[in-house]
């Protein structure tokens, strides 16, 4: 076994949120439930698309809502049909949740969650534009590089007066193209690098 028995309950026992079940979202979900992860809550209001099939766990199911579809493949998860907007985050609780996993595309949203959940937060920024995994990096936000997103969110709290840390996914690869795309070797590897970090904050006790 990996992990010792008690390690192995810890795992067992956490409680995870994960905000996004896309490219990044999806994978760290699969990540994290088969590494031993049964309660985890999931947040999306989507459904899929043709296009998110170069890059989405459960994608097949073409039209069909993404919490609805991942939590018939994870029996375990509990799902909420939400968008997760300004309002959501600032009356949700986010107390019971050991990790909270933001994969979500919204700027603004993600800056509002940061101040609220720093300390159980990973953050997922940029994945997409880029295909070289191996550039895949994990630091303080305020260490983060290379990343439009990252230097955006570092910006905005910096003007906030917030000076907390925590956790970021982030590659400073340039963006290959100008218009949408998305590799899955990165955007999945993105999300399993966010299940490998939540797996070592839940062993830290953090």
């Amino acid at each position: 076994m990996l992990f010792g028995k008690e390690d192995f309950k810890k795992i067992q026992q956490a409680k995870i949120l994960i905000l996004g079940v896309g490219g990044v979202g999806s994978y760290a979900l699969d990540c994290l439930w088969r590494s031993g992860v049964s309660n985890i809550t999931i947040l999306d209001y989507d459904t899929y698309d043709i296009t998110n099939q170069n890059r989405q766990i459960g994608s097949e199911a073409v039209g069909e809502l993404k919490t609805q579809t991942l939590q018939q493949l994870y029996p375990t998860v509990t799902t909420i049909h939400q968008q997760m907007d300004m309002a959501w985050v600032e009356r949700f609780d986010f107390e019971p949740y050991d990790v909270v996993i933001d994969a979500a595309d919204t700027t603004k949203v993600k800056i509002e969650l940061a101040k609220k959940v720093y300390k159980k937060l990973i953050m997922s920024t940029g994945s997409a534009k880029r295909f070289d995994a191996s550039q895949i990096q994990v630091a303080s936000i305020w260490k983060t590089s290379g990343d439009a997103l990252a230097r955006k969110i570092r910006n905005e709290l910096k003007k906030a007066k917030f000076d907390r840390n925590f956790t970021v996914v982030f590659s400073p690869e340039e963006d290959k193209c100008k218009e949408k795309g998305s590799c899955v070797a990165v955007t999945g590897a993105f999300g399993l690098t966010v299940c490998s970090e939540a797996i070592k904050k839940i062993l830290k006790g953090q």
